[in-house]
């Protein structure tokens, strides 16, 4: 008896299968959305937005001297002060390991400084149970989980900005830091550099406010084209042209209405805080790029295009700087990393010091690393 004439073969059917294949490949990537990075979570946007709007409304508050008054107290009861507070932002994801170091390199100085830790909360109850009364450190409460390649970095690093904000209206200078860094200038010379950077730039004068941030912004680095294309094609249009985009270290000293500019953002941070292609996660670093571009496009002439902390990229891996060990501790090497390249300030702190190497530099904290 003869097939019907509409049916198939089991021949055609598996020459249509063989050929379907392809096609599967090709249009599967345009009909399934792409795999990505985990992304913020909605709840830890809520509660920052809230911290942010506190500070930007705090810091616009009229006065007679809005960075620094001899008279009236801080948020949380501080009086201000009228000499500039430097506030240093640890961010870590474990114990300070170098805080005895850093115990020696603010003595003498915590009525010129604040400090203010963004500590992971797997960590947080032991960062904060091992802080010494010397050490004086403020350990964010609401500290939220952060991982690499992902915008929650940038996340902390404006959480620590509004706390320190909101903390003392004399906090002027903003310096954030790692676990892993470590002073290689005593504080006296560190604080002088922030403050007669515009003794080197005539167009600021001796207007306090103009004073610049130190904060590495790079429009030529090699791997650029592959970053700012980390979240997709055309993504961060048109609030982030390519021509725009900009790398820099994550660790930096803001100056006071940089760290205001920071957390009132909303425009940049939209696109930045967009999590990253799963297939382009190498490339992923917004850390680094969301400060350098945010201030390049906002205040350029307000920054000197360089940072204070030495990183040692000769020899990388997996994206991490090289990672001093304790055979590498000496004064010589101190001295080797304070050096510039001759277009900029000293070096004032270095990353990235294993551990294991808080014996060999406390050995030399007062004969070398504190001392000029």
């Amino acid at each position: 008896m003869a097939s019907p004439p509409y049916a198939a073969s089991p021949y055609v059917l598996s020459l249509l299968l063989l050929l379907s294949i392809p096609a599967v490949f090709l249009l599967a990537p345009r009909l399934l959305p792409p795999k990505t990075l985990p992304s913020i979570p909605d709840a830890d946007e809520s509660d920052d937005l809230a911290l942010f709007r506190r500070a930007v409304l705090l810091s616009s508050t009229p006065s007679k001297n809005p960075s620094f008054s001899s008279s009236g107290a801080g948020v949380f009861g501080r009086r201000r002060q009228q000499q500039p507070k430097v506030a240093f932002l640890f961010l870590t994801n474990s114990d300070i390991v170098f805080s005895p170091l850093w115990e020696k390199y603010f003595a003498g100085n915590h009525h010129l400084l604040n400090l203010y830790i963004h500590a992971d909360p797997s960590t947080a109850a032991a960062v904060a149970a091992a802080l010494t009364p010397s050490f004086r450190g403020h350990v964010i409460v609401g500290s939220k989980a952060t991982q690499r390649a992902s915008a929650t970095l940038i996340s902390a690093a404006r959480r620590l900005l509004a706390t320190a904000l909101l903390d003392d209206p004399s906090n002027h200078f903003f310096a954030l830091l790692s676990q892993s860094c470590i002073p290689i200038h005593p504080f006296p010379t560190f604080y002088k550099t922030l403050l007669s950077d515009n003794n080197k730039n005539p167009q600021i004068g001796r207007n306090r406010n103009r004073r610049r941030s130190f904060i590495e912004i790079l429009d030529n680095e090699p791997t650029l084209h592959d970053r700012y294309y980390a979240r997709g094609d055309d993504v961060m249009l048109p609030e982030v042209p390519y021509d725009s985009f900009r790398v820099g270290s994550q660790f930096f000293v803001l100056v006071r209405r940089h760290a205001v500019m920071v957390v009132r953002d909303r425009r940049l941070w939209n696109k930045f805080k967009m999590p990253c292609l799963m297939k382009r996660k190498n490339s992923c670093y917004p850390e680094e790029h969301y400060f350098p571009t945010l201030l390049d496009m906002q205040d350029p002439q307000g920054c000197t295009k360089f940072t204070l902390t030495r990183v040692n990229w000769t020899d990388s891996v997996d994206g991490h700087p090289h990672t001093y060990l304790p055979e590498e501790v000496s004064g010589e090497l101190i001295r080797e990393l304070r050096k510039s390249n001759g277009t900029q300030s000293e070096y004032m702190f270095a990353r990235k010091f294993a551990p294991e190497c808080l014996k060999p530099l406390m050995e030399i904290a007062d004969s070398v690393i504190l001392r000029e």
